[in-house]
């Protein structure tokens, strides 16, 4: 996949959000390069397991890039990075409030040695108001956002997944492509700025719009423990069955009736199953925990009702959907046989490839400042001083043993 193959990107990012960014671009085509510092990014010691430089929070967003290390604190290493950001066309930084300005690659500084830049900062809270000083993550973001709060039942739970860094990551991303579609006619940068406050904001936009819409007070919020939200109409939400775990969708009630023959159930199709939601969740519960999956299965497949059973991670792996979609690749990481998620868009129906691997520290160092026109010795030279990191310098892995 090479849409992007004229995009140059430099990229200052760390842990998910901006490296998930970086990532939807590296896969589109785009050309990655990836500063971290000379002892490697802190994604790289987090959310194990871990395969020599890589943990397993690296794995899900390191592919398509090549990675340089060098001490930014440096006037030598930061006068490189200025040369690197002289060939690209994007900057990408997702660092704390202050990080960039005390380091000079300020979206001020930068724009002004190379009017053109599309400048990207993905930031926890945004540039203005009284939270900006604050450290963001996933979590934190979703009790900010009232996320944990909504999706709590009788007390706030977290989403099993940080969902609002991916979804930041990829915002960000659209920005950037949006602003690089404006460079190319009309030769003119952009600062594009995203942040988690605003995608943990943005992905819960048809449930902020019902309640805000209607305040209809934090009562909407406790419901029947089997009922997955607050503003679907039951059955909306998982049950147990004899032997699985269900998933039910919004469906005509009649003939959810009708395909599980329970009079029960044809009792309460005409109640609201907004307002006595808890009331058929619970008749609802009921019902199922008395059936098995197949039986169910060919009922409701022969009468069009939307369901599924809930799939472990186990299942999701043997998925024959997962593998029709080719959504997932296997690699070989230090021998190790790891297996990372694709791109999740096709084009042409051809899943982007695996371009480029960057499992260690520096792994490019020495090709991009090549590329950059620095000789060899002067690259010796810089990696001896400690200006720079490359992957294959024995001075190194020593210090690492």
């Amino acid at each position: 996949m090479d849409m992007l193959h004229s995009m140059r990107v430099v990229s200052f990012c760390h842990v998910l959000q901006g490296p998930a960014c970086t990532q939807y671009l590296g896969d589109m085509g785009a050309d990655i390069i990836k500063i971290e510092p000379i002892e490697g990014e802190r994604a790289r010691r987090w959310a194990g397991p871990h395969f020599g430089d890589a943990s397993g929070l690296y794995l899900c967003a390191f592919r398509n890039k090549r990675c340089i290390a060098i001490d930014l604190k440096s006037a030598e290493g930061r006068e490189i990075v200025l040369s690197l950001i002289d060939t690209a066309d994007v900057v990408v930084e997702n660092y704390r409030a202050g990080v960039m300005e005390r380091l000079g690659l300020s979206y001020e500084a930068v724009r002004q040695r190379k009017p053109d830049i599309i400048y990207a900062s993905g930031t926890g809270w945004g540039t203005t108001g009284p939270m900006v000083a604050r450290p963001a993550q996933d979590i934190i973001i979703q009790a900010r956002t009232g996320l944990a709060h909504a999706t709590g039942i009788h007390g706030a739970k977290a989403v099993g997944s940080a969902i609002v860094d991916q979804h930041g990551g990829a915002l960000l991303a659209m920005g950037i492509v949006a602003a690089y579609v404006k460079k190319l006619k009309t030769g003119r940068g952009t600062l594009v700025e995203s942040s988690l406050f605003t995608a943990g904001l943005d992905i819960q936009t048809e449930p902020l719009t019902v309640y805000l819409s209607q305040r209809p007070g934090n009562a909407v919020f406790d419901r029947e423990a089997h009922l997955a939200t607050w503003y679907h109409q039951a059955p909306y939400g998982i049950y147990r069955m004899l032997d699985a775990e269900i998933a039910m969708s919004v469906n005509d009630p009649a003939k959810v009736a009708e395909a599980l023959d329970s009079d029960v159930l044809r009792a309460l199709v005409d109640v609201d199953r907004f307002r006595e939601r808890d009331r058929y969740s619970q008749v609802f519960a009921t019902v199922m925990a008395t059936r098995r999956f197949a039986e169910v299965e060919r009922a409701f497949d022969a009468a069009g009702i939307w369901y599924s059973r809930v799939y472990s991670f186990d299942d999701v792996a043997d998925d024959p959907q997962a593998a029709a979609m080719d959504v997932f690749r296997h690699v070989d990481l230090n021998g190790v046989p790891v297996t990372l998620v694709n791109h999740p868009v096709r084009y042409d129906g051809e899943v982007p490839p695996l371009r480029v691997q960057s499992v260690r520290i520096g792994e490019h160092t020495r090709e991009v400042l090549r590329e950059l026109g620095l000789a060899d010795e002067r690259i010796e030279s810089l990696v001896q001083r400690g200006v720079v990191r490359a992957a294959d310098d024995p001075g190194m892995e020593r210090g690492r043993g």
